[in-house]
């Protein structure tokens, strides 16, 4: 969403940054909100730490499809930043007894956020496996489609979770389709891939094309496990089958290291032109 200035129609300005559409995008990685830190846990306090520096920095959301197709709705000095969430925990959205959102989940968290700044609304990508909230047969469906309805997407992480490197070019497609074949029942259509561990198939071609059901096929992108940002869409390097993330951490290489470096001058990010 874009915030319009008072007099006219123009998007208000979000930073002082010029153009650059050769700059890194950000595609940061969680899995569970926890009340404390742990390895694979970002705490619901430093969660909201994450949003609010993110939005200060002029970063604002962007699924990762949009960034792919390089169809990313920014306002002039605005930077992408393409969150995303791994492994279905209950944590990243839930609800209550009576019903509603659970407040202190990942989407309530960003949804409380966004309540106050319109410009930064709950627009991420899932990718999902067969259990948590998604696996739900009665709310899984209307979850998915809360989500697509706020701006979300729903992606793959395969079936099992296995390592695709240790699968044949059979098993890897049964991995591929049954997942997407999940995904679509609950409503969505999954077009981009997070592969589990980071660690693509033996034969990375299935990534892009691969038949299942006597149908051909395939994610037009697929991110990693770590460990630094993307480069630009525009950018003759960008691999969309091999996308870096960037893990919602602290320490070297976290979320946290990447923006002090972007704050320092030392990494320039994408940033949308007038």
């Amino acid at each position: 969403m874009l915030r319009r200035a008072e007099t006219g129609s123009a998007p208000t300005k979000v930073t002082n940054r010029a153009p650059n559409d050769q700059g890194s995008v950000l595609i940061v990685e969680y899995h569970k909100i926890a009340k404390k830190e742990a390895r694979w846990d970002r705490s619901i306090s430093r969660f909201r730490s994450d949003l609010e520096r993110l939005y200060r920095m002029g970063f604002r959301p962007v699924t990762l499809s949009q960034v792919v197709a390089n169809r990313m709705n920014l306002a002039p000095g605005a930077s992408p930043v393409a969150i995303t969430f791994d492994d279905s925990d209950r944590s990243q959205i839930n609800y209550l007894s009576d019903g509603t959102l659970n407040p202190d989940s990942a989407v309530g968290i960003w949804q409380s956020f966004a309540n106050a700044h319109p410009d930064f609304p709950v627009q991420a990508t899932f990718f999902i496996l067969p259990n948590g909230p998604f696996g739900d047969r009665l709310r899984g469906p209307a979850i998915v489609q809360t989500l697509l309805k706020m701006g979300c997407e729903i992606g793959s992480h395969t079936m099992t979770h296995r390592s695709l490197r240790k699968l044949s070019d059979a098993e890897v497609q049964r991995e591929f389709g049954e997942s997407v074949a999940m995904i679509r029942k609950l409503g969505a259509e999954p077009k981009c891939l997070a592969l589990p561990y980071g660690i693509s198939p033996t034969n990375a071609l299935l990534i892009r094309s691969y038949i299942w059901a006597g149908k051909r096929e395939g994610f037009r992108a697929a991110v990693l496990v770590g460990a630094g940002p993307a480069a630009s869409p525009k950018s003759a390097n960008i691999d969309p089958l091999r996308l870096p993330r960037i893990q919602g951490i602290e320490g070297p290489y976290g979320l946290t290291y990447w923006l002090d470096k972007i704050e320092a001058g030392k990494v320039a990010p994408y940033v949308a032109g007038p």
